[in-house]
């Protein structure tokens, strides 16, 4: 049975693994996400690389990573979590160092190819994946197909626009209403808002800092697990917090499910554990159902959670394989 290197790149850690072709992992493991840039990425990812090959033949390196991932060239647009890696060709800049193929793809379109191959989602045609973590990422993928739109932008949950409607955004909303009619009548420009990003409002980081601050601590103090630990003891601001969490995730999945209709939405990333979320959120939905809509909306985890991004990038891998073969092991420039 042949092998890969699987390779996830996060923003706060790098997720790898030995795999085989079935999916099945040989070993795995994981390193935190280089700070400084792109060459000491690549010269990371080497070194994983390098370790497995000393062990047995690597037939190629299967690569999930953040941002607008353009699959033929490896070159990522868009922006993400760690700004170094879009603009070079990662997909060279690693064939150099390792003299192997590399096929790469959008973290989160990973997780979907992985739910569609042996996953939660491998008995349907039409699903999104919203992948939640320091930000939010997501998949559509329609009759087995992920759709990555004209720039490769498909799926980018993250940046769809809301008003944040808490009681006390709600307060704050009302003194700016005033203070910008009080700019209009005496002929000043007002910057109008359109809302805040999906990602700032729902991911774990925004969680995470909403909690922070409310309780005056440096933001490194807590992450999502010890937030998720204060929620599973009680904690009064964290439950408060954490119901804010909940109706922003479920207003922008049931505005997601009104406009593609799928037949089912998973959720994934390291949060997706929770069965609390799951069913908070799925209450949520619940109560908004004929008030907001027709639909019977409901949200299921991903069955792979934190392994489906290597297992989606060996999918990935090997579907490229298929399609274009080994003619050329080099990248295209």
């Amino acid at each position: 049975m042949k092998h890969y290197a699987a390779i996830d790149i996060g923003g706060s850690a790098i997720k790898f693994a030995l795999m085989k072709e079935d999916g099945s992992f040989v070993e795995k493991g994981s390193v935190p996400t280089p700070k400084e840039g792109i060459q000491e990425l690549i010269s990371v990812v080497t070194s994983i690389v390098k370790n497995y090959e000393n062990k047995m033949k690597i037939e190629g390196i299967a690569l999930s990573i953040p941002g607008a991932v353009n699959i033929e060239t490896g070159v990522i647009g868009g922006f993400s979590a760690l700004p170094y890696i879009h603009g070079p060709n990662i997909k060279q800049l690693l064939f150099e160092s390792t003299g192997l193929r590399i096929e790469l793809e959008n973290d989160a379109n990973c997780a979907g190819l992985c739910e569609a191959w042996i996953g939660a989602a491998k008995s349907v045609n039409d699903f999104i994946c919203i992948v939640i973590g320091s930000g939010i990422g997501g998949v559509i993928v329609l009759n087995k197909k992920v759709r990555r739109g004209k720039n490769s932008y498909a799926g980018e949950f993250g940046s769809m626009l809301m008003k944040d409607y808490t009681e006390d955004s709600l307060r704050i909303g009302f003194r700016r209403l005033v203070s910008k009619t009080i700019r209009k009548i005496l002929g000043k420009t007002i910057d109008d808002s359109f809302g805040q990003p999906w990602n700032q409002l729902a991911s774990t980081t925004s969680f995470v800092q909403a909690v922070t601050k409310r309780k005056g601590l440096a933001l490194e103090s807590l992450n999502g697990k010890t937030v998720f630990d204060l929620l599973n003891k009680g904690d009064k601001v964290v439950k408060e917090e954490f119901d804010k969490f909940v109706k922003y995730l479920a207003v922008g999945i049931l505005n997601l499910a009104n406009i593609i209709d799928p037949e089912k939405i998973l959720i994934g990333g390291a949060i997706s554990e929770s069965g609390e979320l799951i069913n908070r959120i799925n209450e949520e939905l619940t109560a908004m159902r004929g008030k907001y809509g027709i639909l019977d909306i409901s949200v299921e985890r991903c069955a792979f959670e934190n392994d489906s991004n290597l297992i989606g990038a060996l999918w990935h891998f090997r579907s490229m394989v298929e399609r274009e073969g080994n003619k050329s092991l080099k990248p295209a420039n």
